[in-house]
């Protein structure tokens, strides 16, 4: 009976160990990466002119204004991922067996040399924007809720589990996935801008 009791005890001890409560820094630092990544976006299309915007380094590369248009959408799409992992039990077992850094979140969604297909659904034309206010409008929007979101969230944010069709993250994570993400595409903007032809503004 003894050694049952102790036997229990590690192992609810062993569970607690799994749990990582969402900290008052880690909700800064994700506000902060949010923030960032939003001025950096609005920086890289600041001024641009609309054949600017439009125009494209090859018939199967996006423009500025596509790249918005993608941003915009897959922030909704994403949103929608959260939403249905933080109304999921949350699962400290999968959290603990998770290997990947809140920095390597950000290093592998950020890096520009492993080029990714996206899917039909998130191609610009797809997105149903059918201008670049409408995105950047639907882009604000979507931020901020994704902010208060972060400011609000359960303690226990981070046993929750994003499957990706990459590997898992939990759900802190994700955010970083998201924002993260904005930066992946604000970085391919400025390969636009840099590419030999770019029209030269006014």
């Amino acid at each position: 009976m003894k050694a049952f009791f102790l036997t229990a005890v590690a192992l609810l001890f062993a569970g607690a160990a799994f749990t990582q409560p969402l900290t008052k820094a880690d909700r800064k630092a994700a506000i902060k990466y949010i923030n960032w990544s939003n001025k950096e976006l609005k920086k890289s299309l600041k001024g641009l002119t609309a054949e600017q915007l439009n125009w494209k380094p090859g018939e199967d590369r996006w423009s500025p204004q596509d790249c918005m248009y993608h941003i915009a959408f897959s922030e909704g799409a994403l949103r929608g991922a959260l939403d249905q992992a933080l109304a999921a039990p949350a699962d400290p077992a999968a959290k603990a067996a998770l290997e990947v850094t809140d920095e390597q979140v950000k290093m592998m969604i950020t890096d520009r040399s492993n080029p990714v297909k996206t899917a039909q659904p998130f191609e610009p034309q797809n997105t149903g924007f059918k201008s670049l206010e409408a995105a950047k409008a639907a882009f604000k929007e979507r931020r901020a809720m994704l902010i208060d979101l972060v400011k609000k969230a359960d303690p226990d944010m981070r046993n929750h589990i994003v499957t990706l069709p990459f590997g898992k993250l939990d759900a802190y994570q994700f955010v970083l996935f998201i924002a993260g993400h904005t930066n992946r595409h604000t970085l391919q903007i400025e390969e636009v801008k840099a590419s030999p032809g770019y029209p030269v503004g006014k």
